[in-house]
C-alpha cells in the first residue's frame, strides 16, 4: 500500500464521519502511525466555565488515534475504538485544538495508540490539555 493509497482512503473516511464535519475538524497531517487533526474551539463546544467542552478534546483525541492505526493496516481495514482512556489535563482555553495521534504499538488484532490534545492561543503559544491512550481493533471495510 502506497502513501498516497492511505492518505486517499484516510481522507475518504474522515469526510465521512458527519461529527468531525460538525466540530469544524480538518485533517492536518497523515503519516504512517501519525494522524493531526485540528479543530475550532467555537462558541458551540463551550462548557460552562468558558472552555472547549472535554467532549471536544476527546472527540478528535479518539479520531487522530484511530486514523493513525489506520495507517498501519491494510486497505480493506477500517478500524473501531475498543477502549479509550483520557486525562484532561488543563481547560481547553483559546482558539485551537491540535489532537496528535500515534501507534505506539500494531498487532493483527489489537492496535495500542495514544493522542495528546494541545491548546493553541491567539499569541501561537500551545499547552497540551489532554493524553488519551486506547485501543483499536481492526474491522473489515465492507
Amino acid at each position: 500500500m502506497n502513501s498516497a493509497e492511505t492518505q486517499t482512503r484516510i481522507r475518504r473516511s474522515f469526510a465521512a464521519q458527519s461529527m468531525m464535519k460538525t466540530l469544524g475538524a480538518e485533517l492536518t497531517r497523515i503519516d504512517p502511525g501519525h494522524v493531526v487533526i485540528e479543530a475550532p474551539i467555537l462558541p458551540t463546544v463551550l462548557q460552562q466555565h468558558g472552555a472547549g467542552h472535554a467532549g471536544l478534546t476527546f472527540s478528535i483525541g479518539d479520531s487522530a488515534a484511530g486514523y493513525a492505526a489506520l495507517t498501519m493496516l491494510p486497505a480493506e481495514s477500517e478500524v473501531m475504538t475498543a477502549e479509550m482512556k483520557i486525562n484532561l489535563l488543563a481547560p481547553a482555553t483559546g482558539e485551537r485544538l491540535i489532537a496528535s495521534g500515534r501507534v505506539i504499538k500494531a498487532g493483527r488484532r489489537l492496535v495500542v495508540t495514544t493522542a495528546e490534545v494541545h491548546a493553541r492561543g491567539a499569541d501561537g503559544s500551545t499547552r497540551q490539555i489532554a493524553l488519551l491512550q486506547g485501543t483499536m481493533i481492526p474491522v473489515s471495510a465492507a
